[in-house]
């Protein structure tokens, strides 16, 4: 991939998830964290959690995400939450060194407005540029094959993506955000909002050798 020109920061909270881990080990290690964590929770709400979070990556990574973070934030009432930020880079092999960035986030947010007509679709004016933006609901039939099991695990969950252009060059970065938790939406919009804003082509810190370019306040840089 080209240099970058495109990089977000990430509050407290999230944490990456090693793409190339095995899958089996990751199961292992959430059923693990969601049982000390997820106190209140029945065995099934946990269990549920675990293989919803695992599907959403398996199909992220299949999708070519270059990016997959978890997030535990504790929300209003004390509650802890959990939800996985997936980032896509689409950038195609030729194409304009100039893009025309509105029109492509227009013609973004007509494409999803046609698949998805109950979705939320606009454009956002980020201050790194504009971007198409999508929020919708999605009640899943998990396969339970994929995780030995003989009936589909059910799942509701509430899905943002970005879609931002990008300054140089063709292509767009493509932010996903899904989770379970859709009574304390309204907060997730809060702490998605502060890392739409931090999205920046200035790289921080001068350093250019590392994808993560630096750790502050509990959270990371992150470069695309």
């Amino acid at each position: 991939m080209d240099a970058a020109d495109f990089w977000f920061e990430l509050p407290p909270g999230f944490t990456e998830i090693d793409l190339e881990e095995d899958a089996e080990s990751r199961l292992l290690r959430m059923a693990d964290v969601a049982e000390k964590l997820f106190v209140e929770a029945t065995p099934q709400q946990q269990f549920n959690l675990v293989v919803s979070s695992e599907y959403f990556l398996q199909t992220m990574i299949a999708g070519g995400a270059e990016y997959v973070s978890s997030c535990l934030l504790r929300m209003h009432g004390d509650k802890l939450s959990q939800g996985t930020l997936c980032v896509l880079v689409e950038r195609p092999d030729s194409g304009p060194q100039s893009q025309d960035r509105q029109g492509s986030a227009k013609r973004t947010a007509a494409q999803w407005r046609r698949l998805y007509q109950d979705a939320e679709v606009g454009l956002v004016m980020l201050p790194y540029g504009i971007s198409a933006l999508c929020i919708r609901d999605q009640d899943l039939e998990i396969p339970g094959v994929l995780f030995g099991l003989d009936e589909p695990v059910p799942a509701t969950v509430r899905e943002v993506q970005f879609n931002v252009p990008l300054k140089h060059g063709p292509g767009s970065v493509l932010f996903v955000f899904m989770t379970q938790d859709i009574e304390h939406w309204a907060e997730y919009l809060d702490v998605l909002g502060g890392i739409m804003k931090s999205i920046s082509s200035d790289e921080p810190h001068g350093d250019n050798s590392s994808d993560v370019s630096g750790q502050g306040a509990g959270g990371s840089e992150r470069q695309v």
